[in-house]
């Protein structure tokens, strides 16, 4: 089982960002949404974040919430989750659950920590989760040797990236925009700036994510970060294509195309 520090580790030996794509489980279903897991790792995809889906996604734009509202209306559910964690470590990537904390809390900690490290999962992103609001939380995940992702945002205090920093392993996740995800374009001299802070309090990796959809964006961000997260641009990818067998075309062609921004060879 591949780990996240093993993946930045691999990326920056290879001088390259690491390429993060995000797919809700069961989005548009099971079998098809295993088959974009295969054509993302198989196009320079390095690690796979598998979205649960929640009736509540706040913190999503349009695009993800209808993705999510699909998902949950054919009946996705926690085992499909933790399925897609394991279709994807099985085919040679890290996986990480990004997850709202409700469901996490309606699981229960223990019972979700210990489905997702025998799923073969690496971590677990909470965007909706403080450190200090999440103790017995991180005790769970650390027990189960996951990782434990936290997001900052441009207008986060340097008080919290420091709290954020020092809880955060495999990587801190870093919001080049405030508000959804998926309605603006990254702004990057904002998120260079927010980088920047974030590296005073760190060396932990560090990936951008939230309103990155073009190879342009990628390029850029490879100057000062180490991995870049993308899921909009996918989803709605594959929301405008016509059959499965163009989905599968067009993810393949967009992750390639921003694989080939991250400095990746081959």
């Amino acid at each position: 089982m591949k780990t996240v520090s093993q993946v930045f580790s691999e990326a920056k030996n290879q001088n390259h960002l690491a390429l993060i794509a995000y797919l809700p489980a069961g989005y548009p279903n099971n079998e098809l949404s295993h088959k974009l897991i295969d054509t993302l790792i198989g196009n320079g995809v390095d690690l796979i974040e598998v979205g649960f889906p929640y009736s509540d996604p706040l913190m999503d734009g349009p695009i993800i919430q209808a993705a999510v509202k699909d998902a949950l209306s054919k009946g996705t559910r926690a085992k499909d989750v933790f399925k897609a964690i394991d279709h994807a470590q099985q085919a040679g990537a890290a996986a990480v659950v990004m997850s709202y904390f409700n469901p996490i809390f309606k699981y229960g900690f223990n019972d979700f920590a210990k489905a997702l490290a025998s799923a073969g999962g690496a971590g677990v992103i909470t965007p909706d989760l403080i450190p200090d609001e999440a103790t017995e939380w991180i005790k769970q995940v650390n027990m189960n040797k996951l990782d434990n992702i936290f997001l900052v945002a441009p207008s986060s205090t340097d008080e919290r990236i420091r709290m954020v920093a020092e809880n955060s392993t495999g990587f801190i996740y870093a919001a080049s925009l405030m508000g959804v995800t998926g309605v603006k374009s990254a702004q990057i001299e904002t998120v260079k700036n927010l980088v920047a802070r974030i590296r005073k309090f760190t060396n932990k990796p560090i990936a951008v994510g939230l309103g990155v959809n073009t190879p342009d964006q990628v390029m850029e961000i490879a100057k000062f970060a180490d991995g870049v997260i993308v899921g909009s641009a996918f989803i709605k990818a594959v929301s405008e294509a016509s059959n499965d067998s163009d989905a599968v075309d067009v993810v393949a062609r967009l992750a390639s195309a921003l694989s080939a921004a991250t400095g990746k060879i081959g």
